[in-house]
């Protein structure tokens, strides 16, 4: 693993960072990925039948059912300490821009003020017309059930039914979300991808962006990625053990 002093000093002159987080920093606090939510009753689907705008369209009780399922464990989930040090982060770097692959809101309630989702969240539900108004969400079933069919509410607005406000297969990313990371990727002074594969695109493409515009680019995972050969710094452990360590050297040193 290379040693967290040459991101820790990069960190601390940052006027403009990016925090890219994935599946990894969520896993952590219990968050499983919607394939590996995949258990008990619901283990006899596949993914692609449950996340996806057909699927919805067929069988909207069994869609809304699982996600419901789904957000109620997110909301039991607290956020550890990796999303803690995301928001000292934030706190310390006032041009930081948290960007997550995450559908859950645990950067949220770890004190971070406006988590860019790119995939979107369990907890912004909204319509199926074309408006998608916003559709208040409102606190999950603490005991949805695993297999439960649950029949999703009606748009107060237009009384289309309400979806989970996350991106399905087949659907494109937020266009302003993107957007908006992108942006922040060219511009920022260091890039740190925590817990993500890099294989998955569009989303992907945002740390090579950040390097090619010339930031310094740290990756926090356990395992080596496709994303190893772009990045200044390779630190190999999981965000609640990597992260903290990084804050501690970048603001409060050994005899600093």
């Amino acid at each position: 693993m290379d040693s967290v002093l040459p991101a820790a000093e990069a960190l601390g002159r940052a006027r403009r960072v990016v925090v890219f987080t994935g599946a990894g920093i969520s896993a952590e606090s219990g968050v499983p990925t919607f394939r590996d939510d995949l258990t008990g009753l619901w283990a006899r689907f596949d993914a692609e039948r449950l996340a996806t705008p057909e699927a919805f369209h067929a069988d909207p009780d069994l869609v809304w059912g699982w996600y419901e399922w789904r957000r109620a464990r997110a909301a039991r989930a607290r956020p550890n300490p990796g999303h803690l040090a995301v928001a000292a982060i934030e706190a310390r770097v006032s041009g930081t821009v948290v960007v997550t692959q995450n559908v859950d809101d645990l950067h949220e309630r770890a004190g971070s003020r406006a988590p860019v989702h790119l995939h979107g969240s369990l907890f912004a539900p909204r319509c199926v017309s074309a408006a998608a108004h916003p559709a208040a969400s409102g606190e999950p079933d603490a005991e949805p059930g695993e297999g439960r069919r649950v029949p999703p509410p009606r748009c107060v607005h237009c009384g289309a039914l309400v979806r989970p406000g996350v991106v399905w297969f087949g659907e494109a990313l937020p266009e302003a979300a993107l957007a908006e990371a992108v942006e922040a990727a060219a511009g920022c002074d260091v890039f740190l991808s925590v817990g993500t594969s890099g294989v998955v695109y569009p989303a992907a493409e945002i740390p090579r962006v950040a390097a090619r515009a010339g930031a310094f680019v740290v990756q926090v995972n356990p395992a080596p990625t496709p994303l190893d050969p772009v990045c200044d710094v390779n630190l190999r452990g999981t965000a609640a053990q990597v992260l903290p360590q990084l804050v501690a050297a970048a603001w409060d040193p050994p005899g600093g």
